[in-house]
């Protein structure tokens, strides 16, 4: 493509940063390719604008002068384009001659376009030259005009194709961890507390911390679904894994063992740290009644404790044995307590 002597000269400036761009990285990436995209056009068509467009407005990629935002507006101003078109000089084309933007300012003289398809055919918009002299405009420039849309193309598939794959990682994401977690209480399912068991107690091993272990039961939570129904009993669930949980350390894990059993993994801990977070948990689930149609329900658990620090070479279905053993002797002993495992004990 030829350029006239008197081109007029414009210092290229770089694109206004675009809302959204902090929140959308796979945007970013795109606007920074159609920003490299319009750059190749200058370079292959001696300086002319080029403007990246969309039908649908989603995907403006705006100039920050007021030349080249009146070259996006002139573009926005056409009919939508169904085939590549070349005026080599608008104020002697039948149709576009009285447009404003060519009678007065900024007086475009030329424009040519090639439009942009999906992988369908349809065309969604389109990638535009805009000059204010006019251009002759051979078979080599409509070719390359051709070339430069194929890239625009090219990069929103792939762009698209790269928000699906981070559409369906974080699909599976979720649909991994809900796997995980008790719908109900919303704490980690048995077998997923019994994953992190296995995995903190080979981390604890590697580093040479003990590892303790507290199963937490619900006194007479039998008598509260048979008194209020299972409704009732749900509900005395999910606020007790609630209290539960609030007496724990974020590195500690919190889970459903059985129907009301709970089993809460405390990696680092020794026997007496295990001793006062289960003491905090009872005094916890003890101290505030809970309110079940309009009764004020005294509740109490009973936990055993079971540590790698009495237990060293005890393997992690042996520590829940051990701590099992101690919730029910809390159990014998009348309820509303804590009992450590201890070596000796039956």
């Amino acid at each position: 493509m030829t350029v006239p002597a008197e081109r007029r000269s414009q210092p290229a400036t770089a694109a206004d940063k675009l809302p959204g761009e902090e929140g959308c990285a796979s945007r970013v990436e795109l606007e920074r390719q159609m920003r490299r995209i319009r750059r190749i056009g200058r370079q292959l068509f001696g300086g002319a604008e080029c403007v990246v467009s969309f039908r649908d407005g989603c995907c403006e990629f705006p100039f920050s002068d007021i030349r080249k935002n009146a070259a996006e507006a002139f573009c926005a101003s056409l009919p939508p384009l169904e085939g590549a078109m070349a005026v080599p000089d608008l104020r002697i084309d039948a149709i576009l001659r009285g447009h404003p933007a060519v009678m007065g300012a900024p007086g475009i003289r030329f424009y040519a376009a090639h439009p942009l398809r999906n992988h369908e055919g349809a065309v969604i918009g389109s990638v535009s030259l805009v000059d204010y002299v006019p251009h002759a405009f051979g078979e080599e420039a409509r070719v390359l005009l051709a070339d430069l849309a194929v890239l625009v193309e090219r990069e929103l598939q792939l762009q698209s194709m790269n928000a699906l794959q981070i559409a369906l990682e974080k699909k599976n994401k979720s649909l991994r961890r809900r796997s995980l977690i008790d719908p109900l209480l919303k704490i980690w399912n048995r077998g997923a507390i019994m994953r992190i068991l296995g995995i903190e107690a080979d981390r604890c091993d590697k580093q040479g911390v003990p590892l303790s272990l507290v199963v937490v039961d619900l006194d007479f939570f039998k008598k509260i679904n048979d008194t209020y129904g299972h409704p009732a009993g749900d509900v005395v669930l999910v606020n007790i894994a609630a209290r539960l949980r609030s007496c724990m350390r974020p590195q500690e894990a919190l889970g459903r063992y059985g129907g009301e059993e709970f089993l809460a993994v405390l990696p680092g801990a020794c026997h007496e740290t295990a001793l006062a977070v289960a003491e905090r948990m009872r005094q916890t689930v003890a101290a505030q009644p809970e309110m079940l149609n309009g009764v004020a329900l005294n509740l109490s658990i009973s936990a055993g404790i079971a540590s790698t620090v009495q237990f060293p070479t005890a393997t992690t279905d042996e520590l829940i044995s051990r701590a099992d053993a101690a919730l029910y002797m809390a159990k014998d002993a009348g309820r509303n307590r804590v009992i450590r495992a201890m070596p000796g004990h039956a």
